[in-house]
């Protein structure tokens, strides 16, 4: 119920809610507790490898250099060093938090019409994704370098190999992995040679399950990244090998150059924060969508009791409401902020939100919702931008035994990127996240191309602060748009609803990225479908993969939770 534009504090006792059972399909996983430290990934490979390190005296960012590559190499179609990432970092002993934007860049000469046919139309989403085109300039390796150099204690040289060794050694491809080469043949990853290679057999089958996979080519690129830098990255014969794939594939050429590589850079950022009942919750910025986002659906359900409503019907109808209009928000207001104006302080002030809340009406769902006015915004500037995000992201999240705290989200945008392979990985395809049409309805499109641009992101790795001002909760996941539903669910179930994290993490997803809704098939979500298609909502139900890796910090101890849609683990001791 809504309670008079009264900010609703934890009640006393709050509502029961029964531990769900996982969906249809799914591994059942158990919280993992731990004292000193703790690492959660999308693979056990990386988890053991970056578990390791944490053992060793390392920090949260050296682990998340040993995690990002060894991802790199057994979850390929979702992360690497032909990608970007943002990440944000606690620092225990300085008690500051950092975040890094490690976004792809557009290249130099793009400009709006650059997914723009012979009659000025947009492409096909699915045309704009294979080849050269659509890829950015990569931003993970920059990243995790500068963390190392800011945060790291262990020598970047050794944080490297077990990558190299594992892809000299070879690993069992996963059943995932399997099935989700099968269901990119679809979309062109058997056109690309050196693709068709690595991920087909010689009948040209997906690997099956099981199979022993290496990758001498990735071993021998991180080798000499591990002796130079990320320099023979970005201006060396690695550069001159991206840049030779991009522009000289046949299929849709892109436009990026050796200068674009050469001039890339990670830039630290103002972390986007708001508090939240008790908590104070932090996420990214601009160019990334994901923290302002959430912030936003928070600052409206922080009008409703949801600790008292518990979950049900009541709770997921405002919960769906409140994403519909931050969506609205964010179609238009939110992209790169060092080419558009982004009102980010407007956009999650209390004042501001507490008027959108009142838009919302418990009984019944909102016709199409429109975006606000937050203050300092310029609205009539921009047109809006809806467009596909698909997943092929990854996240970990990471603390050590010094308090540190690492939350970081890394993605090659759709399923093994653009299909062009170099040196043992994958190039990106994040061009696509950026609006194809750089007008609409008469008005310029913030998200549009732009050179030297950042794509909008969803991205949303989250670290959420007690009242002492303390790490109280680490998370974030993949899934395109998603992100920020499931992130923002995961929160309220933990926070509001008093789960623990793996319970958080197995409740069946709900909300919205736009006007329809949707509920998770076979998840305790679906009981709600005909009470919300009672109050008008247009809902789909289907399978939603997620990979939600989440560890809360309480009284000493660490409690960490691994998505069971997918195939992370969590290690600490």
């Amino acid at each position: 119920m809504l309670l008079a534009g009264a900010i609703v504090g934890p009640p006393p006792a709050r509502a029961q809610i029964a531990q769900p059972e996982p969906a249809s399909g799914r591994a059942a996983k158990a919280p993992v507790s731990a004292t000193r430290f703790m690492v959660a990934a999308a693979h056990p490979l990386a988890v053991e490898a970056g578990h390791e390190t944490l053992r060793a005296g390392g920090s949260a960012v050296d682990a998340a250099v040993v995690v990002q590559t060894v991802l790199n190499l057994v979850e390929p179609q979702s992360s690497g060093i032909g990608g970007g990432a943002f990440m944000l970092y606690w620092d225990a002993a300085s008690r500051t938090l950092t975040s890094y934007d490690g976004r792809e860049t557009a290249p130099a000469a793009a400009t709006p019409s650059y997914f723009l046919d012979a009659d000025g139309q947009p492409r096909p989403f699915w045309e704009r994704v294979i080849g050269g085109r659509s890829v950015g300039v990569p931003g993970v390796l920059r990243l995790i370098e500068l963390a190392h150099e800011q945060h790291g204690r262990l020598p970047w040289l050794r944080l490297l190999q077990p990558a190299i060794g594992l892809a000299r050694e070879g690993f069992e491809v996963t059943p995932r992995l399997s099935q989700s080469i099968a269901a990119a043949r679809e979309h062109g990853l058997d056109r690309y040679p050196a693709a068709r290679r690595y991920f087909f057999d010689d009948d040209g089958n997906a690997l099956a399950a099981g199979t022993r996979l290496t990758n001498p080519a990735f071993a021998d690129t991180l080798a000499a990244i591990a002796e130079a830098g990320s320099e023979v990255f970005y201006r060396g014969a690695i550069a001159d090998e991206i840049v030779a794939a991009v522009r000289a594939t046949p299929e849709n050429p892109g436009l990026l150059s050796r200068e674009d590589l050469a001039r890339y850079r990670v830039k630290t950022r103002e972390p986007v924060c708001t508090a939240y009942r008790v908590h104070r919750v932090c996420g990214m910025g601009p160019p990334s969508s994901g923290g302002l986002t959430v912030a936003q659906i928070l600052g409206m359900l922080e009008r409703f009791d949801l600790p008292a409503m518990g979950y049900g019907a009541d709770a997921l109808h405002l919960f769906i409401e409140a994403g519909r209009l931050a969506f609205a928000d964010r179609g238009v207001y939110m992209a790169d902020s060092d080419f558009v104006d982004v009102p980010v302080a407007g956009l999650i002030d209390r004042r501001y939100l507490a008027r959108r809340a009142g838009l919302i009406a418990l009984e019944r769902a909102l016709p199409e919702p429109q975006p606000g006015e937050p203050p300092q915004a310029r609205a009539a500037r921009y047109g809006p931008h809806w467009g596909p995000e698909l997943p092929g992201t990854t996240h970990f999240s990471i603390v050590d035994a010094y308090g540190n705290a690492l939350s970081m989200t890394s993605s090659i945008e759709t399923g093994f990127g653009s299909r062009l392979m170099v040196r043992g990985f994958l190039l990106n395809n994040q061009l696509t996240d950026f609006s194809a049409a750089p007008t609409q309805d008469g008005m310029p499109v913030a998200n549009r191309v732009e050179g030297g641009k950042r794509p909008r992101s969803s991205m949303a790795p989250t670290i959420v602060f007690d009242e002492r001002g303390e790490p109280a909760l680490v998370v974030g996941s993949p899934g395109g748009s998603h992100i920020i539903n499931y992130v923002a669910k995961t929160l309220v179930a933990v926070l509001d609803w008093g789960l623990d994290i793996q319970a958080a993490i197995d409740l069946g997803h709900f909300g919205s990225t736009g006007q329809r809704a949707y509920l998770e098939a076979d998840t305790e979500a679906v009981a709600s479908q005909q009470a919300l298609a009672g109050r008008g909502h247009e809902l789909s139900v289907r399978s939603l993969n997620s990979g939600l890796h989440g560890i809360v910090v309480r009284d000493g101890m660490l409690i960490g939770g691994a998505d069971p849609r997918r195939e992370g683990v969590v290690r600490g001791e």
